[in-house]
C-alpha cells in the first residue's frame, strides 16, 4: 500500500511539473520571439526540455511500475532507469546544447531588437508557476524523509525514485535559470551590450548540462545494478544472523531492482545440529522478518552453505569494498525502512555516482 501510495504522488508530481513547463515553454517562446533575447529563447528551450522530460518521466513510472511475469521474473523496475536515462539526455542535448549554442551566436552576430518588457512579464510570471511545481516536488520529499527517518538532502541524494529527484531539481535550476536570464536581461538594456544576454543564455546551458549530469549517473549507476549501503547491509546482516538456527552469515548481497523492489541473497551457515525442517522454518522466518521490516524487500534467497572459517577461502563481501559511504560499491537508491529509516542513516542507498 505505501509502495502505491509513493508510485501515485510521484506520478502527481511529474503530471503537475509538465503541465507546469508546457505552459511556462509557450510563453517563454513568444517573450524570446518578440524580444529577440537569447536568454529568453534559451528559457524557452529549457522548458520544452523539462516538458519532455516530464513525458520520459511518466513513463519511467506507468511501465516501470508493471508486475512481474514469466520472461521478466523480477519486474519492470529497471525499465524506468531507462526512461529516466532518456530524458536526462534528452535534457543535455536539447536543452543545454540549444542555450549554449544560441548564447554564443548572441554574443558574436546579435543585435537586441524586441522589447524588453514581455519579457521581464513571463518571467516573473514563469517564476510564480515553477514555484508551484517545485513546491510540490518538496512537500514530497520533506514527506518521504520524514517517513524514513532522515533529512530532506540526503533523501534526494540517496532515493532510488529518480523521477522525484528528476523533478526537484529540474525546478531548482528553472527557478535559477530565470533568475539568470531576468539578470543578463537587465545588465543588456541597462548597458545597451547583448554580451550579458549571451552570457545568462551560456550559464543556463551549463545549469543543464550539470542537472542532466548528474541525472544520468544516478540512471546509469541503478541500471548496472546498486546494492543497499552498507549499513543497510549489516542491518540485514544483523537479522539473518539473528535467527535460531544460523550460526553466521557467509555472504550478503543485495540488488535495487527498481524503485520499490530489493532484492537479498545470502549464504548462509546453519548450526551443524539443525535438521532440514528447521531450515526450512529458519528461511520462512528470514523472509517475513526482512519483509515485515523492510516493505521493498520484494525476494529473499538463502543459500545453506558450510562455514568458510578455517577453510583459506573468503567469503564475498562485495559491499565492504574500500570507499566512503556514498561511493559506488555501497550504493543504492532507495528511501524506504530498508533505508537508512530507524538504525540506517538516510534512504537506504548511496549513488554509484557519487555524492549527488
Amino acid at each position: 500500500m505505501a509502495e502505491a501510495e509513493g508510485n501515485s504522488e510521484s506520478v502527481g508530481t511529474v503530471v503537475v511539473a509538465g503541465a507546469a513547463n508546457l505552459a511556462i515553454a509557450v510563453a517563454k517562446l513568444v517573450a524570446g520571439i518578440v524580444s529577440g533575447s537569447a536568454a529568453m529563447l534559451s528559457e524557452a528551450a529549457h522548458s520544452v526540455a523539462d516538458t519532455t522530460t516530464e513525458v520520459l518521466l511518466y513513463l519511467a513510472l506507468r511501465r516501470g511500475a508493471r508486475p512481474a511475469d514469466v520472461r521478466h521474473p523480477f519486474g519492470y523496475g529497471k525499465e524506468s532507469y531507462v526512461w529516466a536515462f532518456l530524458a536526462a539526455l534528452f535534457t543535455f542535448v536539447a536543452g543545454a546544447g540549444f542555450a549554449i549554442t544560441h548564447g554564443v551566436t548572441t554574443i558574436l552576430v546579435h543585435e537586441h531588437s524586441g522589447d524588453y518588457l514581455i519579457s521581464y512579464v513571463v518571467l516573473a510570471v514563469s517564476f510564480a508557476i515553477e514555484s508551484v511545481s517545485l513546491a510540490r516536488a518538496v512537500r514530497q520529499v520533506r514527506g518521504e524523509s520524514r517517513r524514513w527517518g532522515t533529512t530532506p538532502r540526503r533523501f534526494l541524494r540517496l532515493t532510488a525514485d529518480t523521477t522525484v529527484k528528476a523533478v526537484f531539481l529540474e525546478d531548482s535550476a528553472a527557478l535559477i535559470g530565470l533568475l539568470i536570464a531576468g539578470v543578463g536581461l537587465g545588465l543588456s538594456q541597462w548597458t545597451g551590450d547583448e554580451l550579458f544576454d549571451g552570457v545568462a543564455s551560456i550559464l543556463i546551458g551549463l545549469l543543464l548540462l550539470v542537472v542532466a549530469a548528474i541525472l544520468a549517473r544516478s540512471n546509469i549507476s541503478l541500471l548496472v545494478g546498486r546494492a543497499v549501503p552498507e549499513r543497510l547491509h549489516h542491518e540485514i546482516e544483523r537479522e539473518l544472523a539473528a535467527l535460531p538456527t544460523v550460526d553466521r552469515v557467509d555472504t550478503l548481497l543485495t540488488m535495487q531492482l527498481g524503485p520499490d523492489d530489493i532484492l537479498v541473497a545470502a549464504k548462509v551457515d546453519f548450526r551443524d545440529e539443525a535438521t532440514g525442517a528447521e531450515i526450512e522454518a529458519a528461511a520462512d522466518e528470514a523472509e517475513r522478518r526482512l519483509t515485515d521490516r523492510y516493505p521493498e524487500i520484494g525476494y529473499v534467497f538463502l543459500d545453506p552453505t558450510r562455514s568458510l572459517r578455517g577453510s583459506g577461502r573468503h567469503a564475498r563481501r562485495t559491499q565492504e569494498e574500500p570507499g566512503p559511504v556514498g561511493d559506488a560499491p555501497l550504493g543504492t537508491a532507495y528511501p524506504g525502512p530498508a533505508g537508512d529509516a530507524r538504525p540506517t542513516d538516510g534512504p537506504s542507498g548511496q549513488e554509484a555516482d557519487g555524492r549527488d
